[in-house]
This record gives structure tokens, sequence and C-alpha cells, in this order.
């Protein structure tokens, strides 16, 4: 009788035991992808009817509009403030519609950018939301003016000097660099350099065929995403 009992025992726990398993298995494919967890968060309510999959959240119908208005005036009761929002409501082309919205948000004592967007799939009927969690980078200026010259791969007045003599391409060339996020890393990963030399300072640029573009000088270092109109700009090839 005591081996039926011992037995029993045995059955329920390895029920218990597998039981926990599927729970936390399905808990880890339908959240699978997300940054962050709203349901793990007091501070960021979930609108009713969105079910998480994956990497997203989805509800039937076209429902962003409701979405949006919902977190803009809850999240501020939680302590969050607005940094950026854009929404379709601002497009005079219905046939926009479905773009929905996207917002960033910030919170003391929150490590990083709460990002919420949602847009409609018009196929599937049903309005998908994402939720984003995302560094907040720093982007320290470099220049407080577009220099009078700008060189490449050379120093001013030299015979191999490229100037690059239009304006408008010098204030695109500053513009990136400034607006590049402060990168603190001692590596940079790229496959081609280029010196330029703005005014009195010489910038390293690292760069390769769809990599980051890498900004090194005695201010320290930068990044930015590989972008077309500065090698244009810069009459450098990617």
């Amino acid at each position: 009788m005591r081996n039926k009992h011992f037995l029993l025992y045995g059955l329920i726990a390895v029920l218990v035991v597998s039981g926990g398993w599927a729970y936390q298995k399905i808990t880890d494919d339908t959240y699978e992808g997300m940054s962050i967890i709203p349901e793990e968060h007091k501070d960021i309510p979930v609108f009713e009817g969105l079910e998480p999959k994956r990497s997203r959240y989805v509800i039937q119908g076209n429902r962003w509009r409701e979405i949006y208005t919902f977190y803009s005036n809850a999240l501020p009761d939680y302590g969050w403030d607005v940094e950026y929002e854009d929404s379709a409501l601002a497009d005079s082309n219905e046939e926009n519609d479905w773009s929905g919205f996207q917002s960033y948000w910030r919170k003391e004592g929150f490590d990083g950018e709460l990002g919420i967007s949602a847009s409609y799939n018009r196929i599937e009927d049903e309005t998908k939301v994402i939720f984003d969690k995302t560094p907040i980078y720093q982007s320290t200026a470099w220049f407080g003016k577009v220099p009078e010259s700008i060189c490449v791969d050379g120093k001013q007045n030299s015979e191999n000097c490229e100037a690059i003599e239009e304006e408008a391409d010098r204030e695109k060339i500053v513009n990136f660099i400034n607006d590049a996020i402060d990168w603190e890393s001692k590596g940079a990963p790229g496959v081609e350099m280029s010196v330029m030399t703005l005014g009195d300072i010489e910038v390293k640029v690292l760069y390769g065929k769809d990599k980051e573009i890498f900004f090194q000088s005695e201010k320290g270092m930068k990044m930015m995403k590989p972008d077309p109109d500065f090698f244009e700009a810069a009459n450098l090839s990617p």
C-alpha cells in the first residue's frame, strides 16, 4: 500500500514539473522576440483585447486610432513623457490610414526609451502593436558652424586634397557628423578609411559596404547608419 502512495506522489510530481515546463515553453514562445513585455511592468498598461503573438500584439479589426488615444491619455498618468510621436491622423490621404502611429516615451528611472507603434493589416483584418525598449543615445555636436573648407583624403591647401566645393554638401557632411551617435567603444569594424579635414579638425571616416559609418577625431568617436546621401556629399564610394 505504501508503495502505491509513493507511486501516486511520484506521478503527481512528474505532472507538476512537466506542466510547469509546458507553461514556461508556451510563455517563452508567446513573447519571443519582444524587447519588453508590458505585462511585466505596472506602469505600461495593455489595451484591452490585445493578444501577444511572439514579437507583437494583435487585435481584430482596424483599432489603431483607439489604441493611439488610449496610450496618449494613459501613459502620462503613469509618469511617462512623450518624446516623439507621429500618426496617420496628420495625413490627409485616407489610403495611408493603415500606417497607424508610432511614439516614443521616456520616464525617470526607466533605463532606455519606450516605443509603441501600431498599424493595420488589411489582408488579415487585424491591428498589429509593437512595444519596444531601446537605449537612449547621445549625439555631441563636433561643429558649431560649417567650415569654409572641407578636404577629403588630404590636408587643406595640399595637392592631394579633394575639396568639397558646394556649400550645401559641406553642410550635409557636418550635419551627418554632428547627428551621429557618440560611440564609446574603442574599436570600429570599418573596412575602408578616409581622412577628412574640416577646418582645423581631422576626422577619420571608417566604413564598408552595408556597414555602419564611424567618425574618429580628437573629440572622440561617433557612429551612424550607412546613408547614400553622406557618401554622395563626401565623394566617397561605399
